[in-house]
């Protein structure tokens, strides 16, 4: 199976440095092969003819590449192939000219049957030939020169300049090759040829090594060869084995991909490298260089990403068209990630994705979006089509976590507050990690908080767009910290609302809600107040009952109170369907629709639920004037909401243009600093005197 982590196939763009590298590389092979080629005589082509053993060195040079001592499926960063062995007997049986043409035959012939590139099949054929033409070198220093009209048998005297060859020819090679793996995987060429140095040293060694045997058996008889090449067979037998044993322990056997070992162990290296070039970056600093001398911050990056509704592919189509769809989808993160990059498979629909080196968050979220746009394009198996979608989840070292298993962590817990939040991508925080010593420390102090009345209401106005009066007021949660100051909910709302700390807080809210309101109309202030609810609000039973008790205790009518609930929640089939939902509106309690325009609404679920208004989000309100788009999809709420006889109000309106627009598109009313910012309940109360109509009598 081919490695699908290989990229080599993909041509470099034109003008790059890989590009001119191959270049440079291949013209330098085309001249060196022609400069070869044009010291043969008739005599050395027909002694190459007529002798069985070019034919018997050839047939073996070809299947020696065709069959590397890697296995087929592994990555082809250390691939030293058994036709050196050949190769480099034929350089000192007969010359470069022979060896520089079997081995290129044996290059094209492998790279036409594993369909590899053009681009890739010539350059490993140049790469071959200014090899052997600089161990030819070598040799032609100490008068060794084979042609095939006058063969060359070494004797125990010519070991040495035999091995200086071989060793001219294992670092050229090494370095060539070496050199298009550095430019292909952005790293350093050290770096590069360090990766697996010990391991060709050994296996071309031994390569190397049995060629002058091959040159005396050949000169014997053309019968030796395969005896000679028949323990040599065994042992690569032996070693292809082991080597399969190996790659099938780190590889995942469906799709190829790394597996959770090797992506230990290559994060570990990516780690280490990060560490040293942050020591490297302290001593910089230490020794008070200038600014733009300092060498930049390291950081590694560590994916998990999730397939969206995986399952239901593996139930409708069954699990070999769910394996089909993983190979696919393995195929499209390995080409789409940078070079250098690693994609692993963790087990099911789990992918990790390693950036050795990465700049910072924002480069790593692009990374991530382009992930996904490559997943994103239409799938079709078995006569279907179908899209495909993930969550991603990014962790940084140094900014995440210290080491690999923390790091997995903690992408894992930023992973699945993508899928929570259907954003596709999160970078990992501590405030959303239920697991964090941050997120425990605030849920500490927000439980504190709680018991000593630190949490506040504030109200910010919502006005009508026609005539200017008064429609409401929103309740916003705030909270006092002693040491931070303000907070507003974002800053732990988060936190709390996985926990039972939201059915406090919301009980809070509520209460604090229906006290103010009714302190207003003992004022005769007539004021609607709402308050958020979340998805987890809307599923405790207890809701309705503390609304009911409230507006009881303290006279008001169900109208005097609104529930705001996000847009999201509607997709939410438990959180709808729920009795506290049906309990509410039994009370007459209406709900109002926040951030409308960030999900997926139905009509009919609109239609159901006891709404009275539509707020349309401020993202597009805020765009309103730069942005034709926003203008096109705030028109569209705005005459959805009337053909559906409800109330729209705009958030977010921080301007009087942006509040003329939506008053000539129709829009019911608005709520921004344009009319009013956030205010204390005494603050408020002085508003309200001032702008708000009278009220009736409070119920009895």
């Amino acid at each position: 199976m081919k490695d699908p982590n290989n990229t080599r196939n993909t041509a470099p763009r034109r003008g790059s440095p890989l590009w001119i590298y191959f270049v440079v590389v291949i013209l330098l092979g085309i001249t060196a092969g022609g400069a070869a080629f044009s010291g043969l005589s008739a005599a050395d082509l027909d002694a190459l003819v007529s002798s069985p053993v070019f034919w018997i060195l050839g047939c073996f040079i070809i299947f020696g590449e065709l069959r590397p001592i890697i296995t087929p499926g592994s990555t082809e960063n250390n691939g030293a192939t058994t036709s050196t062995t050949f190769s480099f007997a034929a350089l000192l049986y007969a010359g470069l000219p022979i060896a520089a043409a079997l081995q290129a035959v044996a290059v094209i012939t492998c790279g036409i049957l594993r369909g590899r590139a053009p681009h890739r099949i010539a350059f490993n054929a140049a790469q071959y030939t200014l090899s052997l033409a600089a161990a030819q070198l070598v040799l032609a220093l100490f008068g060794d020169l084979a042609t095939p009209s006058s063969l060359w048998v070494p004797h125990g005297s010519d070991l040495p300049a035999i091995a200086l060859a071989g060793a001219v020819y294992f670092a050229c090679n090494d370095t060539l090759v070496g050199s298009a793996v550095a430019l292909h995987a952005r790293v350093s060429l050290v770096k590069a040829l360090r990766l697996d140095l010990a391991y060709q040293v050994l296996v071309h060694l031994a390569l190397l090594g049995l060629a002058p045997l091959m040159v005396v058996a050949m000169d014997r008889s053309a019968l030796f060869v395969p005896l000679i090449v028949l323990p040599f067979i065994a042992v690569y037998m032996n070693a292809s084995v082991s080597v399969r044993r190996e790659h099938q322990a780190l590889h995942d056997g469906l799709t190829g991909l790394p597996n959770r070992k090797l992506l230990i162990v290559r994060t570990e290296e990516a780690l280490a490298e990060a560490r040293g070039a942050e020591r490297r970056r302290a001593s910089a600093l230490a020794a008070r260089r200038r600014k733009a001398a300092e060498p930049p911050g390291h950081r590694a990056g560590l994916f998990l990403l999730d397939l969206d509704r995986f399952k239901e592919v593996n139930d409708t189509l069954g699990h070999p068209t769910g394996d089909r769809l993983l190979q696919l989808v393995a195929h499209r993160l390995t080409h789409s990630v940078r070079p250098g990059d690693l994609v692993a498979r963790l087990g099911g629909d789990e992918f990790a994705v390693l950036l050795p080196s990465v700049r910072d968050e924002a480069a790593a979220r692009e990374v991530a979006v382009r992930l996904r746009a490559a997943l994103s394009e239409p799938v079709r198996l078995d006569g279907m089509s179908f899209d495909l979608e993930a969550s991603v989840g990014i962790a940084l070292f140094p900014d995440h976590a210290p080491d690999f298993e923390l790091l997995l962590q903690r992408a894992d817990v930023a992973m699945y507050n993508a899928k929570e939040a259907r954003t596709g991508v999160e970078i990992y925080s501590p405030r959303r990690d239920r697991n964090s010593p941050e997120r425990l420390g605030m849920l500490g102090d927000l439980r504190r908080a709680i018991d000593r009345s630190e949490l506040e209401l504030f109200y910010q106005p919502k006005v009508s767009l026609r005539d200017g009066h008064l429609v409401g007021m929103e309740a916003l949660l705030r909270w006092r910290h002693p040491d931070k100051g303000l907070l507003e909910p974002a800053a732990f709302l988060s936190v709390a609302e996985q926990t039972y700390l939201m059915r406090s807080i919301t009980h809070y809210v509520v209460t604090a809600a229906l006290a103010q309101t009714a302190a207003w109309w003992r004022e005769d202030l007539a004021v609607q107040v709402a308050v958020n609810a979340s998805g987890r609000d809307l599923l405790d039973t207890g809701l309705a009952e503390t609304i009911e008790e409230g507006l009881l205790a303290r006279g008001l009518p169900a109208a005097a109170l609104q529930l705001e609930i996000t847009e999201r929640i509607l997709m939410n089939e438990p959180a709808y369907a729920s009795d506290t939902v049906s309990a509410l509106a039994d009370l007459g309690i209406p709900l109002s629709l926040d951030d409308f325009g960030t999900g997926y609404s139905s009509l009919v679920r609109l239609k159901r639920l006891p709404v009275e208004e539509i707020k349309i989000d401020s993202s597009f309100v805020r765009r309103l004037a730069d942005s034709a788009d926003d203008a096109v999809i705030v028109r569209s709420i705005v005459d959805l909401v009337r053909t559906l006889g409800l109330r729209s109000v705009a958030e977010g309106v921080e301007d009087s243009a942006t509040a003329e627009t939506l008053r000539d598109m129709g829009c019911d009313a608005a709520q921004g600093w344009h009319f009013g910012r956030p205010m204390d309940a005494e603050t408020a109360t002085a508003w309200l005197r001032r702008h708000a109509r009278k009220a009736p009598e409070p119920a009895a």
